[in-house]
This record gives C-alpha cells, structure tokens and sequence, in this order.
C-alpha cells in the first residue's frame, strides 16, 4: 500500500548499533540494523526474512492506479466522488481519482504491497527519508505475517470500519518507527511540547509539499488521520494493555480511534450498523457512512470551527447515507445515530448552522418543531430529529427543489449493534 507521507525526516537519528539477521539484499545495513528494533519495539518476531525492491516513480505510478482499479470501480469512484460533493465536502471542479494519483506520487516513498509480501523502495529519494521509510514498511511486513493487511480491501462500503483499521496499521508503523528513532516508547515525554507538539510538526512537515497544501481539508486530514489519530491510538493501546497487539482484534470505527477508551474498555462501545431501504421515487446510486471522524470533517468544513466539529460528532454511534437519483436531479439522504437525545439535538442545531452558513438560509426560517424545512438555491432542504427503536436519530435530505421529499422511508431503516 502506498505510503502518503514522509514522516518527520529532520527527526531521524543516525547511529544505531548494528545487527545481524538472515537479510541480504537492497540497503541491507538498514534492514538488518532495523529488523531487531522492530522486533524488540512490537513484541512479535518475523516469520520469514522480508523481502525489498527497488522502483522508479513511473512503476510507483503504475502500482497506485491498480490499486485504484482493484480498490474501487470507475462506477464506485465516481459515487463517493459525487457523494462527498453534495456533501460540500469537495469542490465540484475536482476530478478525485486524477486529483488523488498524483497527491499519492508526490509523497510516496515506498510501499509493502501485500499480495506480493514484497517492501518497496523508490530509489531516487533522501538517503534519510528512505531510511525512514524502511522502518516504517518493515513494520507493515512484520504486521502482514502476523495480520492479514489484505482485511482493508475487503471492507468495502464500510468507509469508516476500513478507515479505522487503516489508522491502526498506519498508527502502529508510526509509533513503533518512531519509538526507534526516538529512543524508546516513552520519547514523547522527552521531547518539548510533548506528543502534542509531535503531531503538530508532522502535520506542518506535510505542508511543505504543493499539492497537499492546496488539496481539499478532506483530503488532507483523510490522509494525515491514519498517520496522527492511528499513532495516538497505539500509543495509548500500548500504555494500557503492554504486550498485547492492538489487531486482535482490530478497531470497528473511527469513534473508537478517536477515543481509545470506547475500544479499550473491558465492554467496548461499538457502533450501531444501519441498513436504510430502497429510496422512494429515486434511483440509489451510490451507499456508504461517514462515521465520526468524517462528520467531525463535514462540520468543520460548514462551519470552520474545530472546537464545534468535535462536540458535534462526539455522540456519535453510527449512520448510512445514500446517493440517490430522482426524475429532477441528484440528491443525498443520510441517516445519523447518537448516544443520547441531548447528542442528537445538539448535532440538529449545527447542522442548522450548516444551513444557514452553507446554502444561505436565514436564521429560524425552516419551521418549527422536530422537522425543518428550506428551499434554496435550486435545492428541497430538510432537518429532522427522530427515534427509531428507541433510539435518537437525526435526517437530513438535500433534494433538487422539483423532486419530492421523503426520499428515506423511515419505517424500513434498521438498527444493529454489531
């Protein structure tokens, strides 16, 4: 899998003892010399000796776009893409795909493809931003014979169980690469600012690079998540259950990588699946969740406030939205769970903030009661809050103005807690 993000170069340290192991082959002194750290730093022993390559950017290319191609159709592409533009969440001019191989060339410095066990290293880079990279793929290598990587590709249209596992195989890479170069699991302490001040320089590292610094904020904190937000998950996994592997078994959401208690606690907090029925008087086109890290996204995006964002998604338990096709254009229902009625409301009157903020609507013009209702700008708006088995729910359509309203019939929405 491509590696997004060069982590923390000026941070490398030089000088490591030197190791033996059964290793021969490219940059063999930093394989052998990272191999026992590794092993040390996670608790688990490699199988079998891993195996590198070298490539060139143009076969760094050629790997992304099959990964695009055996990851997602063109017809699954194109509705997250239209999906994630109804949202507001990208532009309308961007072509995503286009837009995300070259993100994805500019920053990748090598990779651990797993259906050939084989790490992969551009050859043409930083002598110390290969080292690092390195460790950071010898870690995937070494998580491969002990977890099959290959569970990522499997989720499909479970965004947010695929973007919480991805986090803890990033995060876990991250940590551990650099409680190697940084002297030990507790290097955070040592360093001033602290881990906090640790996720800030590498998020401002990756600025420096031109098309991640004018890419979208989802695309950005997409990419940067499973580096920031998965480290800080094994950080503390590692903190409270030492010795253990945080892939057995692995994070069910991005709620529990946002808050590691909800996975770490002796009764877990896992997220309610939702099953929504076939739209009334309109085509499905396309079906996913955001989960909480995305609807944290959605509400900074509309309302440009971090601190709300949080509080915002913070009671959420699960959600399902459908892209849908009606006889006046393309619209987008979505379905939110929460934990408690006074998350739900609070979750309403923001997103009656995005209204106003987004498409323009004057305050306490949708109505009163638990439903609101807008006509603007071309588009049929509603709010409602909601209970469905006893549970607090809140809808949200966005309709062509000439389509009719009540695409998601609720009577057929079901609840599971997995």
């Amino acid at each position: 899998m491509p590696r997004p993000l060069p982590l923390l170069v000026a941070l490398l340290l030089a000088g490591c003892a030197q190791d033996t192991t059964g290793y021969d082959g490219p940059y063999q002194t930093e394989v052998r010399r990272a191999i026992p750290q590794i092993e040390q730093a996670t608790g688990l022993k490699f199988l079998t000796p891993p195996k590198l390559e070298l490539r060139d950017r143009d076969q760094v290319r050629e790997f992304v776009e099959r990964q695009f191609t055996e990851q997602l159709t063109p017809l699954e592409l194109a509705g997250t893409e239209q999906a994630y533009k109804r949202f507001g969440l990208l532009p309308d001019s961007i072509d995503l795909r286009s837009y995300l191989l070259d993100l994805l060339e500019e920053q990748v410095a090598g990779y651990y493809d797993p259906a050939t066990k084989v790490l992969y290293v551009v050859g043409d880079g930083d002598a110390q931003i290969i080292s690092v990279t390195i460790t950071h793929e010898l870690v995937h290598a070494l998580q491969h014979q002990h977890f099959s990587l290959d569970t990522v590709r499997a989720l499909k249209g479970d965004n947010d169980r695929q973007v919480a596992v991805q986090a803890m195989i990033e995060g876990q890479a991250t940590y551990e690469q650099l409680s190697i170069m940084l002297g030990g699991s507790d290097f955070a302490m040592r360093l001033p600012g602290g881990w906090d001040q640790l996720r800030e320089t590498i998020r401002s590292q990756s600025t420096s690079m031109p098309l991640f610094a004018r890419a979208p904020t989802l695309l950005q904190e997409t990419l940067l998540f499973p580096y920031l937000s998965g480290a800080e998950f094994v950080r503390q996994f590692k903190r409270l259950r030492p010795g253990q592997v945080p892939f057995a078994p692995p994070p069910m959401s991005t709620e529990q990588i946002l808050h590691p208690e909800k996975y770490l606690d002796s009764i877990p907090d896992v997220p309610t699946r939702v099953t929504l029925p076939a739209p009334r008087g309109a085509a499905r086109v396309h079906e996913d969740h955001l989960g909480e890290f995305e609807t944290r996204l959605f509400l900074y995006e509309h309302l440009k406030d971090v601190s709300l964002a949080a509080t915002g998604a913070s009671g959420w338990d699960g959600d399902r939205y459908q892209l849908v096709e009606t006889r006046a254009g393309e619209g987008l229902v979505w379905l939110t769970v929460w934990d408690s009625s006074v998350d739900a409301a609070e979750f309403r009157d923001l997103m009656e903030r995005m209204v106003e903020r987004r498409f323009g609507a004057r305050p306490q013009t949708g109505g009163a009661g638990d439903a609101r209702r807008w006509t603007l700008r071309g588009r049929r708006l509603m709010l409602a809050a909601d209970v469905i088995d006893g549970r607090p729910v809140v809808v949200w359509e966005d309709l062509p103005a000439a389509a009719t309203s009540g695409v998601l019939n609720l009577r057929g929405v079901t609840l599971r807690e997995e």
